[in-house]
């Protein structure tokens, strides 16, 4: 894995309200990011193909991440 900077998680979480952030927890919170987005991206892919289409519009992701 490791495609989400952990720098980017970090600032997330600070803007989320976190005062501080250790490097393990934005790790953490990265890894669990990016299992989701690929469980949200696979489901808009199917989404797309069962609508005739190959490419993957905003309406796939967000019915997909409703799933």
């Amino acid at each position: 894995m490791g495609e989400i900077p952990v720098a980017t998680v970090d600032r997330i979480m600070r803007k989320a309200g976190a005062r501080r952030v250790s490097e393990e927890a934005a790790k953490a919170m990265a890894e669990i990011i990016e299992e989701k987005a690929l469980e949200i991206a696979a489901e808009a892919i199917k989404l797309a193909e069962h609508a005739g289409r190959k490419t993957v519009r905003d309406v796939d992701i967000r019915l997909a991440s409703k799933k």
